[in-house]
């Protein structure tokens, strides 16, 4: 309970897999929002023995001792399916998931390309968005980057463009930035696909033929939708407090601009899910795994993200 008599919201943690650094980020995390952040944590996965002393609760799921790739991805995924079953049977209320090795669940059997896809798959969520928040980046003012298509191959990109996909996370996103950010009137920048938005059909048609009857439409439903503007200016726009969001046409553009400013404090955040769900915007890092180097800032504030996102909780906003 709060000091307001609500109950506190209860966070559950998938520890990602084992062999990567996500049962450290989440160890340090918890290390440094301490016993009085205003959410309960219960952590689902391999939980090592540091977790000991900590204020969370555990689940052992999926247990790994060692082994092949295929028994590191099938301990991930096994703790991504409790979690959800978790919280749809009333026992958490938002989910934080540490990162996953694509490979290593693929070889597991799951056919998802990442999170975002499993975790739409598993809560049968029709529209689901991935989007990159960071409320402080190192130009000063937030960035916000929704991928339009996420873990494709380029040369997949322009067919997978459509008209309707992209209407439907411009008002997935419009819906999420009011509802969830409290921002009244949101103002979304549509990133081009092609140099400089084409040049007027120079260097491609997308614009023409996608985007801009995208804008169109976007704008006839009420949302306030700029664009398409070319990738090598956006972004800063966005950054310099012109926009609120970027729709990025696909996932390198947007992360690429993403991380450059924001690496270490940024958090992915599936849209459209029946709960909220977030997750540091770094991988499992195998290289370093194991040598208590890794940065928990990006956990640390998905965790708190995850607590602020979820409804009907007395939760902080972020610390200054």
């Amino acid at each position: 309970m709060n000091a307001s008599g609500a109950r506190r919201p209860r966070i559950v943690v998938t520890l990602g897999d084992p062999r990567g650094i996500g049962g450290e980020v989440t160890r340090k995390a918890l290390e440094t929002l301490g016993e009085d952040f205003a959410a309960d944590i219960v952590l689902v996965g391999s939980a090592p023995d540091s977790f000991e002393g900590l204020h969370a609760d555990s689940s052992s799921v999926g247990q790994w001792t060692g082994g092949t790739d295929d028994d590191a991805g099938r301990a991930a995924g096994s703790a991504i399916g409790a979690a959800v079953r978790m919280i749809r049977d009333g026992g958490a209320d938002a989910l934080v998931t540490a990162p996953i090795d694509k490979a290593a669940a693929r070889k597991a059997g799951w056919t998802h390309p990442g999170h975002t896809e499993m975790l739409a798959t598993l809560t049968e969520s029709e529209t689901v968005g991935m989007l990159m928040n960071s409320e402080r980046t190192a130009l000063g003012g937030p960035l916000r980057v929704l991928l339009a298509t996420t873990h494709i191959p380029l040369r997949e990109v322009p067919q997978s463009l459509t008209y309707g996909g992209l209407v439907r996370q411009v008002v997935l996103l419009e819906a999420s930035l009011h509802d969830d950010w409290g921002i009244p009137s949101p103002r979304i920048a549509l990133c081009a696909l092609n140099p400089h938005a084409s040049d007027g059909g120079l260097f491609g048609d997308e614009e023409a033929e996608v985007l801009e009857p995208v804008v169109s439409t976007c704008r006839g439903k009420g949302i306030d939708i700029s664009g398409p503007i070319p990738a090598d200016t956006v972004f800063l726009r966005a950054v310099r407090g012109e926009f609120d969001a970027v729709v990025s046409p696909y996932h390198d553009v947007g992360m690429a601009a993403f991380k450059t400013v924001s690496f270490g404090g940024g958090v992915n955040v599936t849209l459209g899910l029946p709960f909220p769900r977030t997750s540091p915007d770094h991988g499992t890092a195998l290289d370093i795994a194991g040598q208590d180097r890794a940065d928990p800032g990006s956990m640390v504030e998905a965790i708190r993200l995850a607590a602020r996102l979820t409804r009907g909780f007395d939760t902080p906003p972020p610390a200054p």
